[in-house]
C-alpha cells in the first residue's frame, strides 16, 4: 500500500482539481446531509435509487444531443421528481412508482447509448465518480443547493417539522403538503443528480444518507438533527478526502467507509432524542416535537 508523505500531500493539495474537489465536499456536505435526513423522514429510500437511473438518462441524452451531460441529468432528475410528487401520499404508491421509473430510465438510457452510437463510457464512468473532475457547474448546483436547501428548512422548519412527522397531521394544519412535498422531492432528485460526480451514482449515500442516519441517533428535535448531519458530513467528507488522499485510494469508497463507521459509532451512544420526529397519524398536535 502506498502513502503519501505529508510535504508530498501538501504539494497535492495545491493542486487545483484537488482544492476543487475539496471546496466541492465542503459545500455538499451542507446540503447534502439536509436532503437526507428529507429522505429518512419521508421514508422515501427507493427515490434515490430510482434518480440514480434517471440521471443516467440524462447523461445518455446528453452525451446525443451535445448539451453537457450533467446539465441534462439534472433536469432529467428535476422533471423525475416533481412527476412522482402525486404518488407520494403512501408508501407503497412511491415505491412502486419508483421501481417503474427505474426500469424504464435505464432500459431507455441503454437503448439510447445503444442506438445513437455514442461512447457508454462516459455514462456508466460516473457510476463511480470523478471527484477529481468537477467542474464550475458542478460548484454552482452544489453551492446552490448548500443555500436553498438550509434556508427552506430554516424559513418553512413549523411545515416541514410536520410534514415528516405525519403527512395527515400536516394537511389537517394547514400544511401545503402536495406542494412541499414536490419541492422536496425536487430537491432530493437534484441533490442525487448533483452529487453524482463526487462519489458515484452507486455510492451517493455516503454524502446524502449516512450522515442524516448518524444525526437521528443524535439528535433530540429536527432542527439538531439538521445540524448534526451538517457537521457529521463536514468531518466525514473532509477526513474521507484526506485519508484517501494519503493513501491514494478512490475517494468515493473512503468516504463511504468513512460515514458508516460514523453511523456505527453513533449507534454505540444511548439515543438522545425524547420521541422520535416521525410518528403514526394518531398523534394529536399537543404531542408534536419541537421543530426548533
Amino acid at each position: 500500500m502506498s502513502t503519501l508523505a505529508a510535504a508530498d500531500l501538501g504539494t497535492v493539495l495545491q493542486l487545483v482539481p484537488v482544492r476543487r474537489a475539496g471546496v466541492a465536499l465542503l459545500l455538499a456536505a451542507v446540503g447534502l446531509p439536509v436532503i437526507g435526513v428529507v429522505i429518512v423522514g419521508l421514508d422515501i429510500m427507493p427515490v434515490r435509487f430510482a434518480m440514480m437511473h434517471v440521471a443516467l438518462l440524462g447523461i445518455a441524452i446528453g452525451l446525443l444531443t451535445g448539451i453537457d451531460p450533467m446539465l441534462c441529468a439534472l433536469v432529467a432528475c428535476a422533471l423525475s421528481g416533481a412527476g412522482v410528487a402525486p404518488l407520494a401520499r403512501t408508501p407503497d404508491g412511491l415505491s412502486g412508482a419508483m421501481g417503474l421509473l427505474m426500469s424504464l430510465a435505464v432500459a431507455a438510457a441503454l437503448l439510447v447509448l445503444a442506438v445513437s452510437g455514442v461512447n457508454a463510457s462516459g455514462a456508466f464512468a460516473l457510476l463511480w465518480g470523478s471527484i477529481l473532475s468537477v467542474g464550475t457547474a458542478d460548484l454552482v448546483v452544489l453551492g446552490a443547493l448548500a443555500v436553498v436547501v438550509p434556508s427552506l428548512f430554516r424559513w418553512k422548519r413549523r411545515d416541514v417539522a410536520l410534514l415528516l412527522y405525519d403527512r395527515e397531521l400536516a394537511e389537517c394544519s394547514g400544511v401545503p403538503v402536495r406542494f412541499l412535498t414536490t419541492a422536496l422531492l425536487v430537491l432530493v432528485a437534484v441533490a442525487v443528480a448533483g452529487a453524482i460526480k463526487l462519489t458515484g451514482a452507486l455510492l451517493v449515500d455516503a454524502l446524502t444518507l449516512l450522515p442524516a442516519l448518524a444525526a437521528r441517533r443524535l439528535g433530540r428535535s429536527l432542527w439538531s438533527i439538521i445540524l448534526w448531519a451538517v457537521g457529521i458530513g463536514v468531518a466525514v467528507n473532509l477526513t474521507g478526502f484526506l485519508l484517501a488522499l494519503w493513501l491514494d485510494w478512490p475517494p468515493g469508497p473512503v468516504l463511504v467507509l468513512t460515514a458508516g463507521a460514523v453511523v456505527l459509532a453513533a449507534h454505540l451512544f444511548p439515543e438522545r432524542r425524547n420521541s422520535s420526529w416521525r410518528a403514526p397519524a394518531s398523534v394529536t398536535p399537543a404531542s408534536l416535537p419541537s421543530s426548533h
